[in-house]
């Protein structure tokens, strides 16, 4: 157990796998300080709010995420996502736009963007 403390990411993974959220947040968060310029861990974070249906949360660390790897296309898609829930339709066109950008075979994005011209 001693070398999964000495890899707090790791730790903070694993409670993300597990299921313990509450247990996730309150570690991120005593650890932030450290990852404070670490794509992996903002999204880590963001991805736990995205799960706990924490819109603004999970935007804030995707958005972090982003401000250092602008063309992340999981952030991105992750980030289409919670503006799809918060039926922000131009946010969601230019997330989705980004990640063809870099990945033009993308599916999801393509899908997203299909169902918006549908709806």
């Amino acid at each position: 157990m001693v070398g999964l403390f000495s890899y707090p990411k790791r730790r903070l993974k694993k409670l993300l796998r597990d299921g313990e959220y509450k247990e996730a947040l309150e570690f991120g968060y005593s650890i932030e300080e450290k990852y404070s310029n670490d794509p992996d861990f903002f999204f880590i974070m963001g991805s736990i709010y995205y799960i706990l249906d924490d819109a603004k949360n999970a935007l804030y660390y995707f958005d972090k995420t982003l401000a250092i790897g602008e063309f992340d296309t999981e952030a991105l898609l992750l980030k289409a996502n919670v503006h799809l829930y918060l039926k922000e339709y131009k946010s969601v066109k230019e997330c989705c736009n980004k990640i063809l950008e870099v990945d033009p075979q993308n599916r999801n994005a393509t899908e997203i963007l299909d169902n918006l011209e549908q709806n």
